[in-house]
């Protein structure tokens, strides 16, 4: 698939662009089926190579809900097809060079009702280290549709030419923001998607999204790629190319 001439036009200007149809429809109805319960299923018992962070309430009698869940190519084989197929790795490719590792797979589950803020942040403060530079690109893939309503992703375009911001940190899942944490920003663009699509962005670009107020729930999974080499010790697999 690859990007066209405007598209990379547009990443180089804005830090994201959004591919529309990354993925084709029954993969997405696979991930929907091999996810199904995945909230009561990991409430039961850990399961081996998983990390999970869970939304915090202030009502211990509501039922758990899942933040996040690390690796999840782990509870979904479609999942774990979808982050080294041709589609994604060609537009990786496009932005990064070729020698391409899979840094994390991370499921958002962004739960109907319950689902909170993510805050704004550049994923670089999460990753850097004395030994690598921020070249990693990420892939948000839809699982459900998502908007404003249910907490769609939220960008601030251009700012992955800012350089890393000072962050906050905090004993949380998702605990390294930004000053404000999550509030409305001026100049952020909403990206609206439908199941299926993906929206890459630089690990310097400074991105949130608000809770899921809605009835709907809001699954979306990140990949995330780094050159291979960039972060050594850290990278689950290299996926594409070779170290010269």
């Amino acid at each position: 698939m690859g990007l066209t001439v405007e598209e990379r036009a547009f990443y180089d200007a804005n830090g994201y662009v959004l591919k529309k149809g990354l993925i084709p429809d029954d993969w997405i109805a696979s991930v929907d089926r091999e996810i199904e319960g995945l909230h009561e299923r990991m409430a039961e018992g850990e399961v081996e190579g998983v990390g999970v962070s869970w939304e915090e309430f202030e009502d211990p009698k509501l039922p758990k809900r899942i933040r996040q869940l690390m690796h999840s190519e782990v509870v979904s084989p479609t999942l774990n097809k979808a982050l080294r197929c041709e589609a994604i790795l060609d537009i990786i490719e496009d932005l990064m060079g070729q020698d391409i590792s899979l840094f994390h797979s991370k499921l958002l589950m962004k739960a109907a009702n319950d689902g909170t803020a993510i805050p704004w942040h550049q994923d670089y403060a999460y990753w850097k280290k004395e030994d690598n530079k921020p070249l990693m690109v990420n892939c948000q893939l839809a699982i459900d549709g998502a908007d404003l309503e249910n907490g769609c992703i939220q960008f601030i375009p251009g700012s992955h030419t800012w350089g890393l911001q000072e962050h906050e940190r905090a004993q949380t899942s998702f605990g390294v923001f930004l000053p404000g944490h999550y509030q409305e920003r001026e100049g952020a663009v909403s990206v609206e998607m439908a199941p299926g699509d993906g929206v890459f962005f630089s690990a310097l670009t400074i991105h949130g999204s608000g809770p899921n107020g809605s009835d709907r729930d809001r699954r979306m999974n990140t990949f995330a790629y780094n050159v291979t080499g960039n972060h050594e010790g850290q990278c689950r697999e290299v996926l594409r190319g070779l170290v010269n």
